[in-house]
């Protein structure tokens, strides 16, 4: 039941939200998922690794996920993803942030569109994009060997939430229903939020979009 993987993937919980931020590695590459605050923890983390990363890549541009953006691109120089529908959302992350008493830097704008179906490579790390829109307007999932990085998508036994700006419960569902739980079944799922899961245990037990379903 359990996929190869040729990745390793480090969650580091940053910033007042406890937002996940993922280093991913294989061999000498590595990618950075969701820088979302904290870009001195991060990049002394990398440094124990004795890496640089190759690429931001984001879920989504929730200022949660994006609010470490610009101090690890001033540190390396390295270019930053995004899919394009969550671009207001993105240049507006300093704004959110205030809304919240959380001082963010503004991000710098990204040098690539994300798209649905789109296979990125950065050396030996793969990902697939997918696009699942709901909570926000531009969520992608990131599907590598035997993991997927969901965003906040959804979450062990959970959904992410529909009332923030862009947010749509019956599109997240949707999103997660045809995007999420179409992967194989022992994929593991690195949520946004809180610890990882398998498809097969939310395709189960979620109580929004398992086979039981309570909600939604």
């Amino acid at each position: 039941r359990v996929i190869d993987s040729r990745l390793e993937v480090r969650a580091v919980p940053v910033g007042p939200f406890q937002a996940n931020c993922f280093l991913v590695r294989s061999g000498d590459d590595v990618v950075v998922v969701d820088p979302g605050a904290e870009p001195e923890r991060i990049a002394a983390l990398l440094d124990a690794w004795e890496a640089e990363p190759q690429a931001v890549v984001l879920t989504h541009a929730h200022v949660d996920h994006v609010g470490g953006v610009a101090g690890l691109v001033q540190r390396y120089g390295i270019p930053v993803y995004l899919h394009a529908a969550d671009l207001p959302l993105y240049e507006n992350a300093a704004e959110h942030g205030a809304m919240f008493g959380v001082p963010v830097e503004a991000p710098p704008m990204p040098d690539h569109w994300l798209e649905h179906g789109q296979s990125l490579s950065f050396g030996s790390i793969e990902f697939e994009v997918r696009h699942a829109p709901g909570h926000s307007p531009g969520g992608v999932v990131l599907v590598g060997d035997a993991e997927a990085f969901v965003g906040d998508c959804v979450f062990a036994g959970s959904i992410g939430r529909t009332d923030l700006p862009g947010g749509d419960t019956g599109t997240l569902l949707r999103a997660i229903r045809e995007q999420i739980l179409t992967l194989p079944p022992a994929t593991t799922l690195y949520s946004g939020h809180g610890p990882a899961t398998t498809v097969e245990t939310e395709a189960e037990s979620n109580p929004f979009v398992g086979r039981n379903a309570r909600f939604g």
